[in-house]
């Protein structure tokens, strides 16, 4: 997809696909919320961002104490790298019959190493999908990305319906939690009530019916029905 990517070190990759995946949900990527989600140092990850900032091309901005953001250049090897690992984990649950919770371990693995060829042949095979198994969308081999609900489930209001289109991935545990209430892709839920000052939030699937905390809620995303 991009060649420059040949010479782009896997931590180098990581943090450029990290700042990205921070950026789709918030405008303002901190560097603590990025040593947070590498489980990386605050003070290593200063010194990256500095290196990266300062390279040629240039990667990132960074200025101490207002956040990072991807150049052109950064975002577009971001992209390949992410465009592989969504691609790689619809592969293990479409063709390998993984779970959804299984299979982000797994194309962490192999994200950074399958070939250009590889790609397009997984790619082909599952018919140029737009959705990996958890709804984040696939970049295009252009590097283009379709819209996706940013709407948490923390934000909808008592008494309207919605659907789950996304969650976040990073927590196995999280993803069989979600398996266990039925909370998976597509599925069509109510708000029944919400408790103030972030309280639990009561939802009706199905017939049944639970009630989520907030670090729940802000994990799931839905499009209102």
């Amino acid at each position: 997809m991009f060649s420059e990517n040949k010479m782009i070190s896997h931590t180098v990759e990581d943090y450029l696909k990290a700042i990205y995946e921070l950026e789709e949900d918030s405008e303002r990527v901190t560097t603590t919320a990025l040593a947070e989600h590498l489980a990386v140092a605050p003070a290593s990850v200063t010194g990256m961002l500095q290196k990266l900032a300062e390279g040629r091309p240039k990667l990132l901005n960074y200025e101490k104490h207002k956040g990072v953001s991807l150049t052109a250049a950064g975002r577009k090897i971001a992209l390949e790298v992410i465009r592989h690992h969504r691609l790689l984990e619809l592969y293990l649950a479409e063709a390998l019959g993984y779970e959804w919770d299984k299979v982000d371990a797994e194309a962490e693995k192999l994200e950074h190493v399958i070939s250009e060829e590889f790609e397009d042949k997984i790619a082909a095979l599952l018919g140029d999908p737009v959705f990996d198994p958890h709804g984040d969308p696939i970049p295009t081999k252009e590097g283009t990305v379709c819209n996706h609900s940013r709407l948490a489930l923390s934000a909808v209001e008592t008494g309207q319906t919605a659907r789950i289109t996304r969650v976040r991935d990073d927590d196995p545990a999280f993803l069989r939690y979600l398996s266990e209430l039925g909370l998976t892709l597509n599925a069509q839920l109510a708000v029944t009530h919400k408790a103030p000052f972030d309280g639990p939030m009561s939802i009706t699937i199905g017939q049944h019916s639970y009630a989520l905390n907030r670090n729940v809620t802000d994990k799931i995303f839905v499009e209102m029905e």
